[in-house]
């Protein structure tokens, strides 16, 4: 079932822009940086946090110092697109840890994966051995990024 959006003010907004570059914050200097009092600030992050608007909090890590640097993207088409092949599918992708990101597609193919490797013949493995591999996959096409020029996380 769908999410309703979440009614937010322009506090709000304000406290997800700073907590979108800066998650560490402490709660007195988000206060300060979005002029409301450390209580209410207190609050609002709460009830956003609550209400699923902030889902958690991670470390960003450094893809080029983890040897992660490699990017490709993938256009997958499958076989079979009925509801137990997609569902097959999408369970198989969360298996591999080499797959950053999937997306199901509308258009003229049926997922689009972001796929992180060490370089070009890792990827070339993971390709043959695994992506090919996956449940219904009947071809794909790779798109290798030269340059991440924006990237939110």
């Amino acid at each position: 079932m769908p999410k309703e959006p979440a009614d937010l003010d322009r506090y709000d907004h304000a406290i997800l822009r700073v907590l979108a570059t800066e998650g560490r914050i402490s709660a007195a200097e988000l206060a300060r940086r979005i002029s409301l009092s450390k209580s209410p600030t207190q609050a609002r992050l709460k009830r956003l946090e609550q209400e699923g608007v902030i889902r958690g909090y991670r470390a960003i890590l450094d893809p080029i110092r983890l040897d992660q640097a490699h990017v490709a993207f993938v256009e997958v088409r499958l076989s079979d697109t009925r509801e137990v092949a997609l569902q097959a599918f999408n369970r198989a992708v969360l298996a591999l840890p080499e797959i950053e990101q999937c997306h199901m597609i509308a258009g003229g193919f049926d997922y689009l994966l972001k796929v992180r490797t060490g370089d070009i013949a890792e990827y070339r493995r993971v390709l043959a051995e695994r992506i090919s591999a996956l449940p219904h996959v009947a071809s794909t096409s790779t798109y290798v990024a030269m340059e991440a020029v924006k990237e939110v996380f």
